[in-house]
């Protein structure tokens, strides 16, 4: 195993708002609290410390218990449960949606960038406790996003009607998507063991939950990773007071709007508040509260409610109020002992426009870390890269800027114009000196007649490497190949595989792996060896 960190912004995956986030970029500021660093922590745990109330951690714990009944708990999940109750524990968190047998590869990247930096944690501040957690994202509704995972470049996928929090959702139907998923997998000790994992997760558990929380205890069960469901009576009763408020004033709505007009003058919105940012929820429907001519309405829906009425459900019925993209967050924060939460870039960018909400409601804004990102390479496409002439930031470019690249390093012949074109430049500026001396309708032709040989150059450039790459179809042809393997569709490999695919090939040793290799505070992208 190799391990090599290669800074974010050099694989050209990653947005401006996480570049500048990273490099502390003055404009990105305002809109985090304590950065990612061992100071940040320091600081994070004092503030947090002080507004965690005793009776919060006690609920927190006796829901986890119930959560966890009929589950394998192994020793170090029941130590981090009940170091929960102490005063000087705190959580690290990730979240995640159901997706189908974990969904794409970085779900495994998450959840142990969680765990590592709980360690490194414990080790650093030696006075207090780290807990890791994976809160399940169980309120979801968009089952489209969740239905399906790769494998071995094929979909397999769940079909099954909407409607309602996934979470919910029952296991009916995956008996077929195990039989396909099954028939791919071979009879090696691996395949064995991915095969009763999908079984026992998903045809021995009722609902979709269940299965999912089954799937990651038997990952990560070792590492004492504590995983949460939101969607509990218990824990939704401490964010009551938050729901009433937003139903009350819309608090969220107001906060939030007004720091999405000071951060999209650098930066991209990832998303927008609604007036009231909760849902209803109902067995089989999950649908958005609106308030109009007086009433409190759940969409598409008969269902409505006065204002006494509706504050009263609260009270009566916690469960029923889903908070949206905008309230999760907050939500997590309220119950939770937590010092940072863990996310890919689209994550992060839609925690940036909350930290004005949290300050309005009173609540530490957590720490915001971009999660290990990483691309699994093998000792023989190592070796391709190497005979190629490849390095593994190479490996990221765009592939027309790669193959031209090596098509110009490989050839006898000059095909690089840079030269040539400054050379033009230079020759021209002669010419505007001798126009400004002149009228303006010269020196406007000198300037046109610049720009047409210029691009003439560049012109007859495109097409003498059009001419090379032809000549040297061999190289490209391998190039395309190895890349395209490495990144299928152009994309991070894990945006679109499924940890399946490396476990089958190298068993436990790859989450064994992957552990070692991720470095959550060193804030760089991991390729990985093997």
């Amino acid at each position: 195993m190799k391990v090599t960190q290669i800074p974010f912004k050099n694989t050209g995956f990653f947005s401006k708002t996480m570049i500048d986030y990273l490099g502390k970029k003055e404009s990105i500021q305002p809109f985090y609290n304590n950065f990612p660093d061992i100071s940040g922590f320091h600081n994070q745990i004092e503030e947090k410390q002080k507004s965690f109330r005793l009776q919060s951690r006690l609920v927190l714990v006796e829901a986890l218990k119930k959560q966890y009944k009929g589950f394998q708990v192994s020793e170090k999940i029941t130590e981090n449960i009940t170091l929960l109750k102490q005063q000087n524990t705190f959580t690290v968190t990730t979240g995640h949606q159901l997706n189908l047998f974990t969904g794409p590869l970085y779900f495994l990247y998450k959840i142990l960038s969680t765990i590592n930096l709980c360690e490194e944690l414990s080790d650093k501040f030696t006075d207090q406790n780290f807990v890791p957690v994976y809160w399940m994202a169980t309120e979801d509704h968009d089952f489209d996003e969740i239905n399906y995972f790769n494998f071995d470049g094929k979909k397999v996928q769940w079909n099954r009607e909407d409607g309602g929090a996934v979470g919910r959702f029952s296991t009916d139907g995956l008996e077929n998507v195990f039989e396909v998923f099954s028939n791919h997998l071979g009879n090696s000790k691996n395949a064995v063991f991915i095969k009763k994992l999908f079984s026992d997760g998903y045809l021995k558990h009722q609902n979709l939950a269940d299965a999912t929380r089954y799937i990651a205890n038997e990952l990560f069960k070792e590492y004492g990773l504590i995983i949460i469901d939101g969607d509990d009576s218990e824990l939704k009763q401490l964010f009551n007071p938050i729901v009433k408020d937003e139903l009350e004033n819309k608090t969220s709505f107001k906060a939030v709007s007004k720091t999405i007009k000071e951060l999209e003058e650098h930066y991209k919105i990832q998303v927008n508040p609604r007036e009231i940012n909760l849902f209803y929820l109902g067995d089989n429907f999950r649908e958005r509260i609106l308030f109009e001519d007086g009433l409190y309405k759940v969409n598409n829906t008969e269902i409505t409610f006065t204002k006494a009425d509706i504050l009263k459900e609260v009270e009566d019925n916690p469960k029923a109020f889903s908070p949206n993209v905008i309230m999760r967050p907050l939500y997590q924060e309220v119950i939770l002992p937590n010092l940072c939460y863990l996310g890919g870039g689209g994550e992060m960018a839609y925690w940036l426009e909350l930290k004005d909400y949290f300050e309005e409601v009173n609540i530490p804004f957590p720490i915001l870390l971009l999660r290990n990102s990483v691309q699994v390479v093998s000792e023989k496409q190592v070796k391709k890269l190497k005979k190629l002439n490849i390095s593994l930031e190479e490996m990221f470019l765009n592939q027309n800027d790669l193959l031209s690249k090596k098509v110009i390093e490989n050839s006898a012949l000059d095909l690089d114009f840079k030269e040539k074109i400054q050379n033009l430049k230079n020759q021209f500026l002669e010419l505007k000196d001798v126009a400004k001396q002149t009228d303006v309708s010269f020196e406007n032709a000198v300037n046109a007649q610049e720009r047409k040989q210029i691009k003439g150059l560049e012109n007859l450039q495109k097409r003498l490497l059009k001419a090379e790459k032809k000549r040297q179809k061999d190289l490209v042809e391998r190039i395309i190949e190895l890349q395209n393997v490495i990144l299928p569709n152009q994309s991070l490999e894990e945006r679109q595989r499924n940890f399946s695919e490396y476990y089958l090939e190298y068993g436990p040793s790859f989450i064994t792996a992957l552990k070692g290799a991720l470095k959550p505070l060193q804030l760089e992208f991991t390729v990985l060896e093997l």
